[in-house]
């Protein structure tokens, strides 16, 4: 398995700041002996304080609990049992309002991982200034383009949630207003293409074990396309996408969803887990990004011989077609083994006080090693593959103006020899798009896409119809009541239509 990066938590006024370290066991740094004067005079300062922009993406806001379950059963790839807890079950009927803590949290996490880029941002004049004999040119260049690449990051899972949203470029700034999504997409792009510019290549420096779990130049121009596609740009993000190079398809689809076979061919950017490190109790870890959450809870949560709070909907599992091989690497249904092959799953293995269910989910979760879960998981969330890429690409094609529907097919052949399918696409405009939406649909199921992908094509109204989503409201969450009640720039009155 590859080795993780580990974190040495130290404290810099409000920063927390994080230092990477492959070998050695996780130590708390003497916070007395650093401020922000004498900061930025070492090579592992710099490194110290990107990697604090990274440790949000651990938090329990985001990939370690909340995130997965609010976008899964928004899309309604999920279905709750009734052990769902309270503050989950909104996000099946789109009830939530301001209250949300789930939704605090992810605001929350987000704009103090964005603080925490600016904070590197904002001393970019010290870090040009260090001697080449501690930091080379590229290497600076480098750290700038990882601060840039996260604050993008951020605001990428801010925006869809939001629309509007205060445009924080400095540590400086403090209680903006928000700026429309116009200006905030534009803030995205740029940060994306300087990351672009400045980041190594994962086919190069990046394969270096220091740099595992790092973002990269492909990752860069992988998030470059996505957000222009979100724009309807199709041959701005495609040209982004065609710089997405080195990559191949994993020949075994579940190799995506194992610890064993992290930062494999397929896999452009992960967020990274490992149970064996972190420090305290996870279970305040919602925001901070302190080092506290290295592990996450999606297998405990998820897995039907856990907690099994959910299970994969119907309408989800009816999509995939005869001998879709797919189906069979990301749900556990009757007969299926696990634990190396040693154990078969019977049918009460997926019972709930209102009966039986049809499937658990298997992406994500450790029965394929072991058999059972616990709060622990070390698999990483690949956040962005090869095949989504693919996907996208194909989408761009079959979009522009005088786009190519026989090259979008081959783009979406390429995922489907994979699964074991036959593809038999009609080279029609309407077709591919059908095809399209079908197969990301299967391919990238319970990997918290779905919802974005049907709010933007404009078809969420029928996909969701009878789940209480309401067009022109659903669309977007609350800004969260502490943002309104704080900032004296974000009233109630500012909020999203319909909260």
């Amino acid at each position: 398995m590859m080795k993780k990066i580990k974190y040495i938590v130290v404290v810099l006024s409000a920063i927390f700041a994080i230092n990477s370290c492959d070998t050695k066991d996780l130590e708390l740094t003497n916070p007395n002996a650093l401020s922000p004067e004498t900061f930025f005079k070492t090579k592992n300062q710099v490194e110290s304080a990107v990697n604090a922009a990274y440790a949000n993406l651990q938090t329990r806001g985001l990939y370690a609990r909340h995130l997965f379950f609010a976008l899964d059963n928004m899309s309604q790839e999920n279905k709750g049992n009734p052990q769902l807890e309270g503050n989950k079950t909104p996000f099946l009927n789109f009830s939530f309002d301001a209250s949300s803590d789930i939704i605090q949290y992810y605001w929350e996490t987000c704009f103090l991982g964005i603080s925490k880029a600016n904070f590197v941002l904002d001393n970019e004049a010290k870090i040009q200034a260090l001697p080449s004999s501690v930091l080379t040119q590229a290497e600076k260049n480098k750290y700038l383009g990882e601060a840039h690449f996260l604050r993008a990051y951020y605001y990428f899972l801010l925006l869809p949630r939001f629309g509007d949203l205060p445009i924080y470029t400095s540590q400086t700034i403090t209680g903006a207003a928000r700026s429309p999504k116009e200006e905030v997409y534009k803030l995205i792009t740029d940060d994306f293409d300087f990351a672009s510019k400045n980041l190594f290549s994962k086919t190069t420096n990046a394969t270096l074990q220091q740099n595992i779990g790092r973002a990269t130049k492909e990752a860069a121009f992988a998030y470059l396309g996505k957000v222009l596609l979100y724009q309807k740009k199709y041959d701005e993000a495609l040209a982004a996408f065609n710089n997405v190079t080195g990559f191949t398809l994993e020949s075994n689809f579940y190799n995506n969803f194992m610890d064993e076979t992290e930062h494999g061919p397929e896999s452009i950017f992960e967020i990274e887990y490992d149970e064996n490190l972190g420090v305290g109790d996870k279970w305040g870890s919602d925001t901070a990004g302190d080092g506290v959450a290295e592990s996450t809870l999606r297998g405990q949560e998820y897995g039907n011989l856990g907690w099994y709070n959910v299970y994969p909907s119907d309408d989800l599992l009816d999509e995939y077609e005869p001998g879709d091989k797919r189906f069979a690497d990301t749900f556990y249904v009757p007969g299926s083994k696990y634990n190396n092959g040693a154990n078969t799953m019977t049918a009460a293995n997926f019972s709930s006080s209102e009966g039986l269910r049809r499937a658990g989910w298997k992406k994500y979760q450790n029965y394929y090693k072991r058999t059972d879960e616990n709060l622990d998981s070390s698999i990483n969330f690949k956040v962005m593959r090869y095949s989504d890429v693919l996907l996208m690409k194909a989408e761009c094609e079959n979009q522009r103006a005088g786009g190519s529907q026989t090259a979008a097919i081959a783009y979406i052949k390429e995922v489907r020899d994979r699964a074991g399918l036959v593809t038999a696409i009609a080279p029609t405009k309407e077709a591919v798009f059908t095809a399209i939406v079908h197969e990301r649909k299967v391919e990238l199921a319970g990997e918290q896409v779905r919802f974005d992908d049907i709010i933007r094509w404009g078809i969420a109204a029928t996909e969701l119809q009878g789940t209480g989503f309401k067009v022109g409201k659903s669309e977007l969450w609350p800004i969260p009541n502490r943002e309104t009640s704080s900032n004296p720039n974000i009233k109630p009155s500012n909020n999203n239509p319909g909260y």
